[in-house]
């Protein structure tokens, strides 16, 4: 299959099983069995992309020109790549989770559920192969309006409150603050093609590059950005599934994906470098970080402690953006694949706790790890890869934004990224520790302990089980297969020259003080 006709179809197919999902919808396992179907066919489209391309760039696809410099057109590129195998892949598993969690917890409209979670994967695969910004911003808006009807799914005053956020928030930012950003770029430089190194330099100075910059990163509202963060906890009212496709496989990495887009092939990080305006944004994520976290600790609901965690988290990406280094970028590249695989673990074990229990405050969860010990490990092994510790993936694009920020002589940035796992520690690690530690306020005698392993363990069904089981081996797999992520993203952050390059050759362009670091990631190229 050549690459033009796989890109179109990881659209296509998702698309058409948002249509089949509305036809099928008084046959339930025909409904879900052919939606798990297009997932793993869109799944494989990808896997044709990354076994044609690897990690080149492709001529653009133009189905269309609007005006002079402004197509509807998609291409290859590795950042882009890499978010659409995450999303895709994630779906597969997403499926089966929901399918478990949608029946096991007697949830309504089945069928508008997963018609609306197959559209906003194709949004996902269009923003992800998008050429230009042009083309990013028409799916980026189009995720929007997909993912609304999930955020409403109980119809509950709640519920509506929550979505109106959501929408609120992410259509007001869009519309007042990147489209003006998109239209000005398009302005002064006649194109909003994706290019190595950027477009503005030579068209914009001064000050004002700093004023696009915050247009750009305000206006991309799914980044969570302090103080455009609210629309992420509003949305929790949503099913656990649309919060795992909300934290990891859709709507936030959307978010710092067109982030780390804009500042490498829009601005370009030598321009950044050069001009000092991505400075600014480098406190605002910090803040962000550290702000978030002392948040999260406060939060007694799971899933919305979760919430700012992932708020934090995301701006871990967008300081590696703007610390303005190659190897920051690279760091937050990576930080997207490291994130999506150890939050949705979390989400995924939040919800198999509620459908077990229906229990959502982490007080009332004493003692629930020794009855979902499996729910239970595949948290803590979630949570260990969030901090950042081996081994595990999240300790790589945490050591690689460290690497960025050391390269600029950040100390505070490093000071701050430090903070913040040792944060991770204090909200995430209590969770299990009470699950596993403290006594289960439905069984204060431990009775439980006098039956039988069997009749002990109470897990919730299979379909909810097996999901966050199979990412947390995933979260273990990343840190020995980094050099795979790190291979693929080279290019992004070095130039397409740079795609042989080796970590130890790569290490040669930080300061000098970095030259004898020891180096983690192993291998040949």
């Amino acid at each position: 299959m050549d690459t033009n006709t796989a890109i179109l179809l990881t659209m296509l197919i998702p698309a058409a099983a948002s249509v089949g999902n509305l036809l099928l919808r008084n046959h339930a396992d025909l409904r879900d069995g052919m939606t798990l179907g297009a997932a793993i066919a869109t799944f494989l489209a990808v896997l044709v992309i990354l076994t044609n391309v690897g990690n080149g760039t492709t001529e653009p696809l133009v189905l269309f020109e609007v005006f002079p410099g402004l197509d509807i057109a998609f291409n290859v590129e590795p950042l882009g790549l890499m978010f659409a195998i995450i999303a895709s892949g994630l779906w597969i598993l997403t499926h089966i989770y929901g399918v478990g969690y949608m029946r096991g917890n007697n949830e309504d409209n089945h069928t508008r559920f997963f018609a609306s979670f197959s559209l906003a994967i194709a949004a996902v695969m269009g923003l992800a192969f998008s050429a230009n910004m042009f083309t990013l911003f028409l799916f980026y808006e189009m995720l929007t309006l997909s993912t609304y009807p999930l955020v409403a799914h109980k119809g509950t005053p709640e519920a509506i409150r929550g979505a109106r956020t959501y929408l609120g928030i992410l259509m007001g930012t869009s519309i007042g603050l990147l489209l003006v950003a998109v239209i000005w770029t398009y302005t002064i430089t006649g194109t909003l093609d994706f290019t190595q190194g950027g477009i503005l330099r030579g068209h914009i100075a001064g000050p004002m590059v700093a004023v696009l910059l915050g247009l750009y990163a305000f206006g991309i509202g799914k980044a969570a950005l302090m103080p455009f963060h609210r629309w992420l906890p509003a949305a929790m009212v949503a099913p656990t599934p649309v919060s795992a496709l909300l934290h990891a496989v859709a709507v936030v990495k959307a978010g710092v994906f067109t982030m780390l887009k804009v500042g490498i092939y829009i601005f370009g990080i030598d321009f950044l470098a050069e001009t000092g305006a991505s400075e600014w944004l480098m406190w605002l994520a910090a803040y962000t970080i550290i702000a978030a976290s002392i948040v999260a600790m406060t939060k007694d609901n799971l899933k919305a402690r979760l919430a700012y965690s992932t708020i934090s988290q995301l701006s871990y990406i967008t300081l590696g953006m703007a610390l303005a280094t190659s190897m920051g970028a690279l760091g937050g590249g990576m930080h997207i694949a490291m994130h999506a695989m150890g939050k949705i673990t979390l989400f995924m074990c939040a919800g198999s706790i509620y459908v077990a229990t229906h229990k959502t405050n982490i007080s009332q969860m004493n003692g629930l790890g020794r009855i979902m010990p499996i729910t239970y490990g595949a948290f803590l092994i979630g949570a260990l890869s969030i901090i950042g510790l081996p081994p595990f993936g999240g300790a790589w694009s945490k050591w690689y934004i460290l690497l960025g920020a050391a390269d600029t002589g950040q100390l505070i940035m490093i000071g701050v990224l430090m903070v913040s796992s040792l944060l991770n520690v204090a909200y995430l690690l209590p969770v299990v520790a009470q699950g596993f530690f403290l006594p289960n306020p439905d069984d204060p005698g431990g009775n439980f302990k006098k039956g039988s392993l069997r009749s002990r363990i109470k897990e919730a069904p299979l379909l909810v089980v097996l999901p966050p089981c199979l990412t947390a081996i995933g979260c273990f797999l990343l840190f020995f297969y980094a050099q795979d992520v790190y291979n693929l993203l080279i290019p992004v952050a070095f130039g397409p020259e740079a795609a042989a390059l080796s970590p130890e050759a790569t290490l040669q362009g930080v300061g000098s003080e970095l030259q004898t670091a020891p180096v983690m990631l192993g291998g040949e190229n």
